[in-house]
């Protein structure tokens, strides 16, 4: 009896089941493309933090770079021999650690046992500034003239030489050279600077190669140079043969060359020590405590976390992040709201004209109860229609937005290194060093989790139990004697 009777009365009242339905579903989309977009944003953001932090990685450990003392710049000096002739080329690398002041490789295994570490390895970076070129001798030459006070006798020609010599010609040509170079754990390679590139020509390290003259370059650095997997590269006069090529998996590389680990430390006079520690946490819900924690037992470290990372991304995809966290948010809450109401005020002013319905119903017999259920059942199934409703539509735009794939351009302040090429000098290291800024293009994309369209289902049916609860409340006040009075 009541699924009759439910289908009669939807099915006369198409038009006002219809336009309940339409206004639970535009809420409804609207939560779904907020959701699903906003889920985009997360998704671009991951794989600019990525592209700053490593694959995998939660946190960093670093340590603030300590101010020159008396005497040191801090900048790299170079000497030559500037009587050399003019045929003989010198050249001269200058290797120094970039990305903060050294910590003691030991570290690595202090910050492993912390609780709530599951990982930390150490990377050593590095800037190398290469300058070679050469001096061309000058030659003196005296003027001469044929009589005044002050004169020198025994000038060639019989005339006298006045004054003092003069260089004439003579000068130099240097090139400036500059790249980063990072020293990798090879005995853990999915943790690091490395991590968030793959080879795409040769091979990575292996572990039995901890302290082999080997490299692997990135791809950038290996097509501005010619480098190829069957070439070398000189480093401070040591030669180390090119294993693989590295292209990143989501930006340029921040790093133009890898070594082993103990390679780098001897290239760079530092011997024992490490620059960053990436660590990855248990649980990625106690971050925040894991931080908290090195702080304390570990003093005078930085820890940077990925949320910390966040905050140096600008751009219009921050932009639209918040926008589509905030606004978005608040916008779907009100559209929401206002949805509830439209339906809970037509479904209460359909059964204002069902009043000698409802009226005729108990007079033969029904309980409120039931006239209650009769209304709330309809209303549930106009929310089921609008749920539906609003998933096919919240579906099609989250399509349209992953279709159009709008570019949106991460600006990123403060990150780590620069990349690979000539006259750059930044170069390497974990996240929050600062340097240089740089761009990236990401194409957003609006993915929809289930979780959403489980979201969007448990709007639609409160929305009709929302309506059904007001319209139910209104028709089990009726008596039967309001039937009576309504008969004209």
């Amino acid at each position: 009896m009541f699924g009759i009777y439910l289908k009669r009365e939807l099915s006369r009242r198409k038009k006002a089941a219809l336009v309940i339905a339409l206004g639970l579903a535009l809420g409804i989309a609207l939560v779904i493309t907020v959701n699903s977009v906003s889920a985009g944003m997360q998704q671009a953001q991951d794989k600019v933090l990525t592209s700053l932090y490593g694959l995998g990685t939660d946190m960093t450990v670093t340590k603030a770079q300590a101010a020159p003392t008396d005497g040191e710049s801090g900048r790299p000096n170079f000497e030559f021999d500037a009587g050399s002739d003019s045929g003989d080329t010198q050249s001269s690398d200058r290797v120094m650690t970039s990305g903060g002041q050294a910590l003691k490789a030991s570290l690595v295994s202090t910050v492993a046992k912390q609780a709530g570490v599951a990982n930390a390895v150490g990377a050593l970076s590095l800037n190398v500034t290469k300058v070679d070129g050469s001096f061309t001798q000058g030659t003196a030459e005296s003027s001469t003239s044929g009589s005044g006070s002050g004169s020198q006798q025994g000038a060639p020609g019989g005339g006298q030489s006045t004054g003092q010599p003069r260089v004439q010609g003579g000068g130099a040509n240097f090139d400036v050279n500059s790249y980063s170079v990072a020293g990798v754990d090879v005995t853990d390679q999915d943790l690091g600077p490395l991590a968030t590139s793959k080879i795409t020509s040769g091979k990575t390290f292996t572990t039995s190669q901890t302290n082999s003259k080997v490299a692997v370059v990135s791809a950038s650095y290996a097509k501005e140079n010619k480098l190829t997997t069957a070439k070398t590269i000189t480093i401070s006069d040591t030669k180390y043969d090119i294993i693989g090529i590295a292209t990143p998996d989501s930006s340029e590389s921040t790093t133009d060359v890898y070594l082993p680990l103990k390679q780098a430390q001897t290239l760079g006079d530092s011997a024992g020590e490490v620059t960053t520690i990436y660590v990855t946490a248990t649980d990625s819900k106690q971050i925040d405590t894991v931080k908290a924690t090195i702080q304390k037992n570990i003093s005078g470290t930085t820890v940077t976390t990925s949320a910390d990372l966040a905050d140096t991304v600008s751009g219009s995809l921050s932009t639209a992040s918040n926008l589509a966290t905030s606004v978005g948010k608040w916008l779907s809450i009100a559209v929401l709201i206002a949805a509830f109401l439209v339906a809970a005020l037509l479904t209460s002013s359909a059964v204002s004209r069902r009043v000698r319905e409802f009226g005729t119903l108990k007079a033969l017999g029904w309980p409120s109860r039931k006239v209650t259920r009769q209304v709330v059942g309809e209303s549930i199934v106009n929310g089921l229609l609008g749920g539906a409703l609003g998933i096919g539509i919240g579906l099609a735009a989250a399509y349209t937005v992953t279709a159009i794939s709008p570019t949106l351009t991460a600006e990123l302040g403060s990150t780590a290194g620069s990349g690979g090429g000539g006259g750059r000098m930044g170069g390497g290291g974990g996240p929050g060093q600062q340097a240089t800024a740089s761009t990236m293009d990401i194409a957003l994309s609006a993915p929809v989790s289930l979780t959403t369209i489980a979201l969007a289902a448990g709007l639609a049916i409160a929305g009709g139990l929302i309506a059904g609860a007001m319209g139910g409340w209104r028709a089990s006040r009726m008596r039967p004697a309001d039937a009576l009075r309504s008969v004209q």
